[in-house]
C-alpha cells in the first residue's frame, strides 16, 4: 500500500527518508487505522507498529533469502503480513548492565501496549518461550516471540562460558529514552518530536549488547548449546521475522520451485490450527577472539525468514477470531534454522 499522509508514515519518513518509508508501505500490510491516524500525538500502537516496521526492515538487510522473497512480492503485487518477530535471551544476572532474560525486551514492549500471550516450554533446547500481543491491534500488529536460555541447565564450563561472552554487556536503554517509555505508559503516547527521539533507542534494544566471544568460549557453547551459540555471536536481534499467509503449504511449494532453502516440512501445531515453515538461517562472518589476542574470523547461522498460517479459534458466537497462539514442538523445530551444521 502507499504511505498515508498520516503520522506514522511521517515519523518514519523523519527516520529514514521517503524512499524507504515508500517502500515499507508497499511491502507491509498495515492496518487502515494505524496508516491513517493523523496525530498530532504518537499513537503506542502507531508506535509499535513503527518499530516492527523498522525491525523487519533490519532483518531483510541480514537476510538475502528473505529480501529475495521480499521483492518476489513486490514484483507480483503481494503485500507481507509480519506476523511476528522472534527474539532470543539469556535468563542470567550479571550480564554487565543489561537486564537478565526477557526483561531486557518487555521493559520497552510493555509501554507500546504489550501484554503477555502465552508461555511455551522449549524443554529439548533448556529454554522457555514467551509470546506478547499488542492490545489495541492483536491480530494486526505483529507479536514477539521471546525466548530464554536458562545457562544452569547446562554444564559448569558452559555457565562459566556464559558469563564471560554476556558479562561486558552494555545496556542501550538511555536515561532519556527511559523516561520517554514512562511517559508512554501512562499516556499511551508521545508527541511527534519525543517518538523520533525514542524510536531510534528502541531499535538499538534489538541488537548484540555484548563484545565479541572468544572463538574458545563460543566451541565450548556450540557443543551443548547451538542456541547460546547464536546467542553469542547475535544477541538479541530478531533471530527471524514472519509472514502470515494463507496457505503455508501452498507456499512451501512455490518457494521450493523457486530454489529457495526453505524446510522440507511444514510444523503442525497439536490444535492443527497453526502451521509453520521457514527459510534455513542466512550465512554470515563473525570475528571472534583467538587465543593470543588477534581476530579471526568464522562463518556461522545468522537470521532467517519465517512463514506461518493462523486459523481462528472455534467461537460459539460466530466471531471470527484468530489463533495467534505458539507451539512448543513447532517452535523447537523451527529453532533448528540456526544450527550451526558447518562448524
Amino acid at each position: 500500500m502507499q504511505p498515508e499522509t498520516g503520522v506514522l508514515s511521517h515519523l518514519l519518513q523523519l527516520l529514514i527518508g521517503a524512499e524507504r518509508t515508500d517502500r515499507l508501505f508497499r511491502v507491509l500490510l498495515i492496518h487502515a487505522d494505524l496508516a491513517a491516524d493523523p496525530g498530532p500525538r504518537v499513537l503506542r500502537a502507531v508506535l509499535a507498529q513503527a518499530l516492527n516496521m523498522l525491525l523487519f526492515e533490519d532483518l531483510l538487510q541480514r537476510v538475502p533469502s528473505a529480501a529475495q522473497y521480499v521483492q518476489h512480492c513486490l514484483d507480483h503485487h503481494r503485500t507481507v503480513m509480519h506476523d511476528h518477530g522472534a527474539v532470543r535471551t539469556v535468563a542470567l544476572a550479571g550480564m554487565g548492565s543489561l537486564p537478565s532474560g526477557h526483561g531486557a525486551i518487555t521493559r520497552v514492549l510493555r509501554p507500546l501496549g504489550y501484554e503477555l500471550h502465552g508461555l511455551y516450554p522449549l524443554e529439548r533446547l533448556r529454554m522457555s518461550g514467551r509470546s506478547y500481543a499488542q492490545i489495541d491491534h492483536p491480530e494486526d500488529i505483529a507479536q514477539f516471540f521471546i525466548s530464554e536460555l536458562h545457562p544452569e541447565r547446562f554444564s559448569h564450563a558452559f555457565q562459566a562460558a556464559v558469563l564471560r561472552v554476556t558479562a561486558t554487556s552494555v545496556d542501550p536503554l538511555t536515561p532519556q529514552a527511559a523516561a520517554l517509555l514512562h511517559e508512554l505508559e501512562a499516556n499511551k503516547s508521545l508527541s511527534l518530536e519525543d517518538s523520533q527521539k525514542l524510536l531510534p533507542v528502541l531499535v538499538s534494544v534489538f541488537d548484540r549488547q555484548h563484545a565479541e566471544p572468544t572463538l574458545a568460549d563460543y566451541q565450548i557453547l556450540l557443543a551443548e548449546s547451538p542456541e547460546m551459540a547464536w546467542i553469542a555471536t547475535e544477541g538479541n536481534v530478531f533471530n527471524h521475522a514472519t509472514d502470515r499467509v494463507p496457505d503455508v503449504d501452498r507456499l512451501s511449494a512455490e518457494q521450493k520451485a523457486l530454489n529457495q532453502p526453505i524446510k522440507e516440512v511444514v510444523e503442525n501445531s497439536k490444535s492443527g490450527r497453526v502451521r509453520q515453515t521457514a527459510f534455513h538461517a542466512a550465512r554470515v562472518t563473525r570475528n571472534f577472539r583467538a587465543a593470543d589476542g588477534t581476530t579471526v574470523q568464522k562463518e556461522v547461522p545468522g537470521s532467517f525468514y519465517e512463514f506461518i498460517t493462523r486459523l481462528p479459534m472455534p467461537s460459539p458466537n460466530g466471531k471470527r477470531v484468530l489463533d495467534l497462539s505458539f507451539d512448543s514442538s513447532n517452535a523447537q523445530a523451527i529453532f533448528k534454522m540456526t544450527a550451526n551444521t558447518k562448524s
